[in-house]
């Protein structure tokens, strides 16, 4: 009898062994891979090397010998576009083809560039220890690999985590040049479609049931700086506390680029904040709903920005008179609650990064958590963060539990009868040095967590323009600070001197004219946001001759502040002072009233 052998099949339904023979031929055993994955033809082609390079045919005088394919080869197989699989696998298989790791993926432009870059670190010639010509290399002063520890351990500050570029150098390294290598999601469900017993709580086996976990320091971190263009994005952040006392959040719009100082580093610049609805106290924050989401992140993505993150401080005064905060988070306390890797480990779910060598094309996040906090100093700093992609399982599968009285510590849940949950453990070391394995109930969060560096830079930046009376930031209506056409003609009239693609280029601004209810011009404003990406003031000169500015000058003045130039402001081709005298509307309801009347026909309030 023939040696059996076990050959892989990786699909983008997942992996299946076959067993076969070395003498099978090749079209046997192509037979049996159809079988196995419900093929009812030849609607799929199997493959050598990931990258759909040495297929195999379907031959009945090659065998498997022949092929050069041995015991444990993993083979990839992919199916056709132009014959389907049957019935029962169509509805899985097809849209699984589409999230697949393949090369069809468009992947972050940071990371397509990162991607094509040498990434190795050259040294120059040292003159004690190189002992050859200028021209030849040694141990000393040979290029180093972007993943070498020793190197990143004595940088300035010394680096604990790799990026995750230089992560995957390391995995598509060596001999096999990464044909191996296929970053998988963790998964804490128990796997769908096995028919060989009853459903849970009644039955599971070793096919469906998800590994134990065991929680490891992450050694990668997918973004590895975060810079604040200028202070001012900040400070009119911090604004809020300082004028309230109360808890702050927002959301970072910004971009991401190369971070130069880490090998193959990603750096997420932040441009902007965004303010959603929200209801803070001393001690805590609540989010609401927010319907103008989606329109943001559209306004955002025409201005070249996405969202990068969100921030939030925890901020308390400690002396008012010397302006200081209490230091409250530290190596006694904690970094992060576990409350709060919940929500960051839910906003990177939310977030994935689009990645070519996993099968679900999206692994771990590069969205950032940072934190408004006090220092050793008891001055503000600002902390930034990620989460590891074992919470972000934990926390996508809803098995990770805040603890109520321990804000350090976590709590993996139990099974019940309507979750499955997996055993989670950690490594901790006992009172006499050994090292131990501690089931994850409760948990410390530090597990969880990758620091991030978060600074300013010496020359700052400004993808906006920075006025001394800036408009009003969205949702603040309870400090009196409320955006409507009485703030905007104020903000108009006192940055009347600037140019006006000075004066337009403000995030806050913008979205006000997109997002406001009397006349939002989210169809019309393509052409300034073009104008305001690309700094281009003739753009901008031409969108400020349009009808829609004209009329958005004509409600300004209506409510009572004169705009210096509003006749050049206007519309070419007619009198903006006269159209704004002909009508004017209720400061109550805005409904526009006919010339000559004192109260509102709609509300009947009195003009004034």
């Amino acid at each position: 009898m023939a040696e059996s052998i076990i050959i892989r099949v990786q699909s983008p339904d997942g992996v299946k062994r076959i067993t076969a023979t070395k003498r099978e031929t090749a079209a046997t055993f192509l037979k049996k891979v159809a079988k196995e994955f419900g093929f009812q033809n030849n609607g799929f082609s199997v493959y050598i090397n990931r990258n759909k390079t040495g297929e195999i045919s379907a031959s009945s005088n090659k065998s498997l010998n022949l092929l050069k394919i041995k015991h444990g080869d993993l083979l990839f197989l992919f199916p056709s576009s132009l014959a389907g699989p049957s019935s029962e696998m169509e509805t899985s298989a097809l849209p699984a083809l589409k999230a697949c790791g393949a090369p069809n993926v468009v992947e972050d432009e940071i990371d397509q560039y990162l991607s094509r870059q040498d990434g190795k670190i050259y040294r120059g010639r040292d003159p004690q220890l190189c002992r050859h010509g200028p021209l030849g290399k040694c141990v000393h002063c040979v290029p180093l690999e972007p993943f070498d520890e020793d190197y990143l351990n004595h940088l300035e500050p010394p680096v604990k985590h790799m990026s995750f570029h230089a992560y995957i150098r390391k995995l598509t390294g060596g001999a096999d040049k990464g044909k191996f290598v296929a970053l998988e999601n963790i998964s804490c469900k128990i796997k769908s479609g096995c028919e060989g017993h009853l459903p849970w709580p009644n039955g599971i086996c070793t096919k469906c049931q998800p590994s134990a976990i065991t929680l490891n320091r992450q050694k990668y971190r997918h973004v590895d700086n975060i810079m604040f263009e200028n202070h001012t994005v900040a400070d009119r952040f911090l604004d809020f506390w300082r004028k309230t006392g109360s808890q702050h959040f927002g959301f970072l719009y910004g971009r991401y680029t190369e971070h130069g100082d880490i090998p193959l580093g990603i750096r997420a610049e932040v441009a902007a904040i965004y303010e959603p609805p929200q209801i803070g106290t001393q001690n805590s924050l609540e989010l609401l709903e927010d319907p103008k989401a989606e329109v943001v992140d559209e306004i955002a993505a025409k201005l070249g920005l996405r969202k990068v993150g969100w921030i939030f401080t925890d901020l308390v005064s400690e002396d008012t008179r010397k302006g200081t905060v209490r230091y409250s988070r530290n190596k006694d306390t904690y970094f992060l609650s576990s409350e709060e890797c919940i929500t960051a480990g839910d906003f990177q779910n939310k977030h994935p990064n689009v990645c070519r060598l996993s099968p679900d094309g999206h692994f771990g996040s590069k969205f950032v958590t940072a934190v408004a906090t006090g220092g050793p100093d008891n001055q503000v700093h600002f902390e930034g963060y990620q989460v590891s992609n074992q919470c972000m399982a934990l926390v996508r599968d809803e098995c990770l539990l805040p603890c109520k009285d321990a804000p350090e510590l976590g709590y993996a849940k139990e099974s019940s009868s309507e979750q499955y949950v997996p055993d989670v453990f950690y490594k901790d070391i006992d009172k006499f040095g050994n090292e131990i394995t501690q089931l994850a109930r409760p948990l410390p969060v530090e597990y969880l967590i990758i620091d991030i560096t978060t600074t300013f830079p010496k020359d700052p930046v400004y993808t906006f323009s920075i006025s001394q009376n800036p408009f009003p930031i969205e949702n603040r209506d309870v400090l009196g600070e409320t955006q409507d056409f009485h703030s905007l003609a104020t903000y108009l009239s006192q940055n009347s001197s600037a140019m006006f693609l000075d004066t337009v280029s403000d995030f806050h601004l913008l979205l006000f004219l997109v997002t406001n209810d009397v006349m939002p011009l989210q169809d019309s404003i393509s052409l300034l946001l073009e104008a305001v990406r690309t700094r281009n003031e003739e753009l901008a000169q031409t969108w400020r001759k349009s009808e829609q500015w004209a009329t958005i000058e004509q409600l300004c003045s209506t409510v009572g502040v004169q705009l210096p130039g509003l006749q050049e402001y206007g519309a070419v081709g007619g009198s903006t002072h006269a159209a704004s005298a002909a009508m004017w509307a209720c400061q109550h309801c805005t409904f526009m009233n006919q010339p000559g009347t004192g109260h509102c026909e709609m509300c009947s309030l009195p003009r004034t």
